[in-house]
């Protein structure tokens, strides 16, 4: 695979990992929640969106499993884009940054650091450093 390149299986399983990762994050279910309650009535804000987020995150995951089991398989396209986008979503409140570590900081001479403490934790939002 290595002549032939390995690109689109490579990506097709990211993207598999990623979008089955949505059990844990719960990124759509809160981002239909936010869009929902800023944007639609009152009388249908909070309900609309945790059962609507809750069904996209359950459609990417399933979406993931399957990418995960059929990677090696070509099409490396990814499937259902008329319904959910290709990349997880999350609230326009927030925007996840990388992990706070001495592998990916920039400063590691001085020992200050910056970015998440815990992105993977669901609704984490605390930043060192954050300008």
């Amino acid at each position: 695979m290595v002549i032939t390149g390995c690109s689109g299986p490579e990506q097709k399983l990211s993207r598999g990992l990623n979008n089955t990762m949505e059990i844990v994050r719960w990124g759509d279910l809160r981002h239909s929640v936010e869009q929902d309650a800023v944007f639609s009535s009152p009388d249908v804000d909070y309900s609309y969106g945790v059962i609507h987020g809750f069904d996209q995150s359950i459609t990417r995951v399933g979406v993931g499993l399957y990418e995960v089991v059929t990677f090696p398989i070509p099409s490396y396209k990814p499937v259902l884009t008329n319904y959910l986008p290709i990349n997880p979503q999350y609230p326009d409140s927030y925007h996840p940054g990388m992990i706070s570590s001495s592998t990916l900081d920039t400063d590691t001479y001085t020992g200050f650091s910056g970015g998440d403490v815990a992105p993977f934790v669901p609704g984490s939002r605390f930043q060192v450093f954050d300008n």
